[in-house]
């Protein structure tokens, strides 16, 4: 591409038009900046607009490559698909009435030669969550054959009506498709107050959580007898506990222990992954023990300055994730982030010092580039955060961590035992 793509705004009735006076910029941290032409990709499918209101885009004007507000309508962001990583947020002013922005990424995004554009990456060649890939017929006749397989279980219950056919869960529509990962919600409570957490906001909150909470504790036997068949059956298969509409999952590791001692007296099959906050360290050995083969431990940031006042912990400290990653590693597990990428603050230097460090001493095996779906200004607010420091670019970060780590892997999903133990780059389009 020669050019950055014309910037883009909406009319506040649900239409978008191009502005071709105008180039599209993008956001790190608090500023707008031009982006280099070689950042930008097309849309993936999958990947939708939203109109962004009470904010005004800002462009280069194409001529003189001033920059400028583009005030012919709202702003315009791109939601892009998992396995994308996006380089650069959509560049806005914000007007003193704007609403505060739902739970989603807000990617840059432009218009040219009949075509959008969005600066990222794809991270990620494993086809688990592309659109294309489901099928809803299939979802669900798998949804009725399952429900009358187990129906007496409020997990599989769960599963089917919240995750697959309300909110179109890729996870959860894996699993009744009979692939790949098996989500297991097994926790109502959490030991975190997440400023951006997905399943719980408080009613006093600008903003409502994207997705209803599991309300109840799953006991071993409901989890042992939907998973077993699974990690028989699937391929490439994982069951992963600890999922977007639930607390955390190491708060119920006793029953959890117990799920995974009994799956593996039924099968030897797959890998067992938990996504958590990886706060109770001695929980995780336990899990270990029992033949736990993965984890991936979410976070905002790997400086304890921002992760606190994001994560606000009850009875677990910053350390403790660190300690969680060690465990994992002392018994030969896989170990992942779950990085939330914002650009600005992900790649400032500080922030990439802090990272080169814990890849060092936990002996990371993996980072999980996931864009972070939060409102760029209510977060940054409500972290305090007024200068972000010196960046180097979401692109040059991922470029200078894998030159320095080359055994580290780039992704954006928890990778089965086959990849673990075998070929990593081995080509998933067609499995």
């Amino acid at each position: 591409m020669k050019q950055s793509p014309y910037i883009l705004y909406s009319d506040g009735k649900g239409n978008i038009f191009e502005d071709t006076s105008m180039l599209t910029t993008g956001r790190s941290g608090w500023d707008a900046w031009p982006i280099d032409p070689e950042e930008w990709i097309e849309l993936p499918e999958g990947g939708s607009l939203y109109e962004l209101p009470g904010r005004r885009g800002i462009g280069l004007d194409a001529k003189t490559g001033e920059m400028g507000i583009c005030d012919k309508g709202w702003a315009v962001a791109a939601f892009i698909p998992p396995a994308h990583t996006g380089y650069y947020l959509a560049a806005y002013e914000t007007m003193p009435d704007a609403p505060t922005l739902p739970l989603f990424c807000y990617t840059a995004v432009g218009w040219l030669d009949g075509k959008f554009y969005v600066p990222a990456t794809r991270i990620e060649q494993d086809i688990r969550q592309e659109c294309a890939g489901f099928d809803d017929k299939k979802v669900k006749q798998g949804v009725e054959q399952l429900l009358s397989a187990y129906p007496h279980n409020r997990l599989v219950q769960h599963l089917a009506d919240n995750c697959a056919l309300t909110y179109h869960c890729p996870a959860a529509r894996n699993y009744f498709m009979g692939r790949w990962e098996c989500p297991i919600p097994s926790s109502p409570a959490c030991n975190a107050n997440c400023i951006g957490c997905i399943s719980f906001q408080p009613e006093e909150e600008t903003i409502v959580s994207t997705q209803d909470r599991l309300r109840f504790k799953p006991t071993a036997e409901e989890i042992v007898e939907y998973t077993v068949p699974h990690l028989e059956t699937a391929p490439f298969p994982i069951v992963s506990f600890g999922q977007g509409c639930e607390g955390e999952p190491l708060l119920m590791w006793e029953t959890i222990r117990e799920s995974i001692i009994e799956i593996r007296k039924h099968t030897p099959k797959g890998s067992i992954n938990i996504n958590t906050n990886g706060s109770k360290p001695d929980a995780v050995r336990e899990l270990c023990k029992a033949g736990l083969n993965s984890i991936r431990v979410s976070t905002n940031s790997v400086q304890e300055k921002f992760y606190t006042p994001y994560y606000r912990p009850n009875n677990y400290k910053f350390e403790d994730i660190i300690e969680s990653l060690k465990v994992v590693r002392e018994f030969g597990g896989w170990t992942s982030i779950n990085y939330f990428t914002f650009p600005g603050m992900t790649d400032s230097v500080d922030e990439y010092e802090a990272l080169r460090k814990l890849i060092r001493d936990t002996d990371l095996q993996m980072i999980q580039w996931r864009n972070f779906n939060i409102d760029p200004d209510w977060y940054l607010g409500r972290l305090g955060i007024t200068e972000v420091g010196d960046c180097l670019g979401i692109k040059q970060l991922q470029e200078l961590i894998q030159e320095e780590f080359p055994h580290l892997k780039y992704g954006y999903f928890n990778p089965p035992i086959e990849r673990i133990t075998g070929d990593y780059e081995k080509d998933f389009a067609h499995y």
